[in-house]
């Protein structure tokens, strides 16, 4: 279930978490994952308190149990949350369009790719494929450090002149999509439990002029093992699901192929690589930034 802001209404809603100094950069990296868009602190100086917000047009019931798990987590650390009681209200769009141009500037990811912001006139360089994105409508913008790991991978395993198909499971703005597209992959594949998520994707997609296939899909009710296998496999999902349906997700990638697993809490990232290890896959590829860890797997040998 979504709690969405009205279709075509002019609102979206903003979700805030008092917090202290020390757990500041835990909170807006979990924020920023579980939402793929940046967060930002407010500090009231006056009560001596701060407060970190995001910007959405949605929240599932799925993303409020991943921020429910993250605040434990840090709690559990050490890390003081304050209260970390979590306020959703609704806010007029038009006092929050502006701040994201503020916020969302243009991200090279390589030679081979540049995501931009709807409003940027940046040029591309000779040779690299462009991805635009609107943070207005999208679920996910390629800052978050995780993102920006499976981006960098799909563009550099992606070889020239050969033909390379792509999966792209919680594809969320469907941003890995777009991008796999422009820089070849074919065919490209996306699927998101939230209906919210499959319409951005789709939006995104037309806007990009790229011909990828979204749809609405529980990969827990997918078959357990596919007929059907692709040369490279994004999974931005919480770690529950990565380790429960670790089975559903490998029988999708061929002998030869990559998975990339994202949107991990770094405490968490070698539960996950354990279970894929025992699974016949080594850890090929890895990346820490602050709280999250994001990796490349393939089959041994």
């Amino acid at each position: 279930m979504v709690i969405p802001s009205r279709r075509g209404a002019k609102s979206l809603l903003k979700l805030s978490i008092e917090i202290a100094t020390e757990s500041e950069e835990a909170v807006i990296e979990l924020l920023s994952g579980v939402f793929g868009q940046p967060a930002s602190v407010f500090s009231d100086l006056e009560q001596q308190r701060m407060i970190a917000s995001v910007f959405i047009p949605g929240i599932s019931r799925a993303q409020r149990a991943q921020i429910s798990h993250g605040l434990a987590v840090m709690r559990q650390s050490g890390l003081n949350i304050v209260s970390g009681r979590v306020q959703v209200r609704r806010i007029r769009r038009e006092n929050w369009a502006e701040s994201w141009k503020r916020h969302f500037k243009p991200l090279e990811i390589s030679s081979r790719l540049l995501v931009l912001p709807s409003w940027s006139r940046r040029k591309a360089r000779r040779g690299q494929a462009v991805v635009i994105l609107d943070p207005g409508l999208s679920f996910g913008t390629g800052h978050h450090p995780t993102t920006a790991f499976c981006l960098e991978k799909i563009a550099a395993v992606r070889r020239q002149h050969s033909s390379q198909s792509l999966l792209d499971i919680g594809c969320g703005s469907g941003i890995l999509s777009i991008a796999a597209a422009k820089l070849g992959y074919a065919p490209v594949v996306g699927f998101d439990f939230d209906p919210d998520a499959v319409r951005v994707a789709r939006e995104n997609a037309a806007v990009n002029r790229v011909r990828i296939s979204v749809s609405r899909e529980d990969l827990t009710r997918m078959p357990r093992r596919s007929s059907r296998q692709f040369d490279v496999i994004c999974a931005n999902l919480i770690y529950d699901l990565l380790i429960q349906e670790s089975g559903r997700i490998i029988s999708r990638v061929a002998r030869t192929g990559t998975i990339l697993l994202a949107g991990i809490l770094k405490e968490q990232f070698g539960g996950v690589q354990r279970a894929y290890e025992s699974a016949g896959l080594k850890l090929v590829a890895a990346r820490t930034t602050k709280e999250w860890r994001a990796g490349a797997f393939q089959f041994k040998g």
